[in-house]
């Protein structure tokens, strides 16, 4: 009994062991915010589109596995620095008839699955929250690669792309036109570009 007692104590602890060095290699990856871009597309009055961006943002990443499939992954977008190039549309955006950004000051999104589909081609599902809605999400994922820039730091690319229901945020504002269709649209595109780059041990 007490050789049985030793050899699962044994594998126990290396068990631990093997768990803690995979947590150890985890790398921690964050967002360069000059070299990315988070924009949004919206249909105004049927015929053409209107685009933004937010222009302050951060998030991290977490990944132990070269190809990111293990990845989780960590964002915030600060409402108050939307722009659509215009500051009579963006205050209103501002406003509550849209993000309301006094009360609700920020945009998150956090990755619970991280799926590979092919190559360089995976799948993103997460929940969003905006104006305190939480709903989970489907974003598509172009891996650009990995480099090392000529200062030695490890890069990563992505680009990101989806489409949601503004409604199912509570930004429900809109205006009918006499000859039928909505002022704004109800789907939102997403296009999100952007490069990580490897944060040094301890850092």
């Amino acid at each position: 009994m007490n050789k049985l007692k030793f050899i699962l104590l044994a594998f126990m602890m290396l068990t631990y062991a093997a768990s803690a060095q995979t947590e150890n290699k985890a790398a921690k990856w964050t967002i360069d915010p000059v070299h990315s871009r988070v924009q949004f597309t919206v249909t105004h009055l049927v015929i053409s589109e209107v685009t933004g961006n937010f222009q302050k943002f951060e998030g991290e990443i977490i990944s132990a596995k070269d190809d990111f499939t293990d990845v989780k992954i960590n964002f915030t977008a600060e409402v108050k620095s939307i722009t659509t190039e215009n500051e009579k549309r963006d205050n209103h955006l501002k406003s509550a008839d849209f993000f309301d950004a006094e009360k609700y000051p920020q945009i998150k999104f956090v990755s619970t699955s991280f799926k590979k589909i092919s190559d360089n081609k995976y799948k993103l599902i997460g929940n969003f929250t905006m104006k305190d809605v939480t709903k989970p999400v489907e974003l598509a994922v172009t891996y650009n690669g990995t480099i090392t820039d000529p200062w030695g730091n490890p890069r990563a690319g992505f680009k990101i792309t989806g489409t949601m229901d503004r409604f199912n945020y509570n930004l429900k504002w809109n205006s009918l036109m006499e000859a039928g269709g909505a002022v704004v649209g109800k789907n939102i595109d997403i296009l999100v570009n952007v490069e990580v780059v490897k944060q040094k041990v301890g850092s």
